[in-house]
């Protein structure tokens, strides 16, 4: 079983974190059946943007790197308090621990920015949020990582991109790196991608 790490912070964007729950559910079922997600947070319950409360599979202090294949990160709002947990050290520790381990490591529009704070995005082509004039890349870029205006940008193990439009191909990118690309065809085509 491959499994993957669901990293939400308080003020998680809900459509981000389900496109990742999504598309490798529909894999977990009809797919691959090989992969397992495992949602984790600084507290039990957390609150998304817009006030859903979920609750974790685990603690981000019970989280052992070596027992899962990739890390995913969803972005969220500032007005939702998704900073605090997102640029924790806590946060940053465990993504530097994925990183250091070389595992696959995801992120959707603002998620890119707790990578960034990790250190882990230095002198790496990145990509962030770029509506509302580009401050959120230009933080991104403060913190050493080389922007790319695209929607959605690997260097090695790392993909970052811009905006929630791209959640679905960011789940998709994921569940091909942990797969092939035989089964995201057939996936998109039974959820209705393929058309």
């Amino acid at each position: 079983m491959k499994n993957v790490l669901l990293l939400l912070a308080n003020g998680f964007e809900m459509y981000e974190a389900s496109a990742y729950i999504d598309i490798l559910g529909w894999d977990k079922i009809y797919g691959s059946k090989n992969i397992e997600l495992c949602l984790c947070g600084i507290s039990k319950e957390l609150k998304s943007t817009f006030g859903v409360n979920v609750k974790v599979d685990l603690l981000i202090d019970e989280v052992d790197p070596e027992e899962f294949y990739a890390l995913a990160i969803p972005g969220g709002f500032e007005d939702y308090g998704f900073y605090e947990d997102a640029y924790s050290e806590k946060f940053s520790s465990l993504i530097q621990k994925f990183y250091i381990s070389h595992k696959t490591i995801s992120s959707i529009c603002v998620g890119a920015l707790a990578l960034g704070k990790s250190g882990i995005l230095q002198n790496k082509r990145a990509t962030t949020y770029n509506m509302m004039g580009g401050r959120r890349q230009k933080q991104l870029e403060e913190f050493g990582a080389e922007i790319n205006n695209l929607p959605l940008v690997s260097d090695k193990n790392v993909t970052t991109s811009w905006s929630p439009v791209t959640a679905v191909d960011v789940a998709f990118k994921l569940l091909e790196e942990l797969t092939d690309k035989k089964n995201v065809q057939y996936i998109r085509q039974i959820m209705g991608f393929g058309r």
